[in-house]
């Protein structure tokens, strides 16, 4: 079994990756989405048809249950839940990569996200790219597939993602080495000037 992964700059590219892979028949099963929460965009409401409305709230107005309100939404994204990885702080997470995340910093492993990325089949460099994208407000989806299945996955993939090597290289540029799980999560406004620093590349 092979890991695919990629780094997006926002929660947005990211989700619509998800929403791909899905619409092309990956199974949920073997897809995962983790994005920085710094910036608060995720409040834990209940929005699985993402509408942007708490569906208990759309549910209550129309006199509907929470089922009705779901429709054909299905897949990875309903499950979305709040995690802590040191260094990157909050992060918004569902699938079976955050599930090994999860339990890598439940343990007392440091730096869980490079951990589990790196037990899936990803390389150390790769993996504290990915973590550090995380950390400055980014979003990694990660897929396990086969090999025969797999350049049709990266071509999914890669429409809206970054080029971790690239990234990586202008963050070392600025100093950095790898990522350090004992640093100080991004703010919401060191999130937003690391965003706006990429838009239009």
């Amino acid at each position: 079994m092979a890991t695919v992964t990629r780094l997006y700059d926002d929660y947005a590219q990211a989700r619509q990756a998800v929403r791909s892979l899905e619409a092309a028949g990956i199974p949920s099963s073997d897809i995962s989405i983790a994005a920085n929460n710094s910036d608060g965009w995720y409040n834990n409401k209940v929005d699985r048809d993402l509408d942007g409305t708490d569906d208990r709230a759309e549910g209550a107005a129309t006199g509907a249950g929470l089922g009705a309100t779901l429709g054909g939404a299905a897949g990875v994204l309903t499950g979305l839940g709040i995690m802590a990885i040191p260094g990157a702080g909050p992060i918004v997470a569902a699938g079976w990569l955050a599930s090994l995340a999860a339990g890598a910093v439940a343990g007392g492993a440091t730096g869980g996200i490079i951990g589990a990325l790196t037990q899936s089949g990803v390389s150390e460099d790769e993996a504290n790219v990915y973590a550090e994208g995380l950390r400055r407000g980014g979003s990694i989806v990660t897929v396990r597939t086969d090999e025969a299945s797999r350049a049709r996955i990266e071509s999914l993939l890669d429409s809206s993602a970054v080029n971790w090597r690239t990234r990586a290289d202008t963050w070392r540029k600025d100093g950095w080495n790898k990522y350090d799980p004992a640093a100080s999560p991004y703010t919401s406004d060191q999130v937003r000037a690391e965003r706006d620093r990429y838009i239009g590349q």
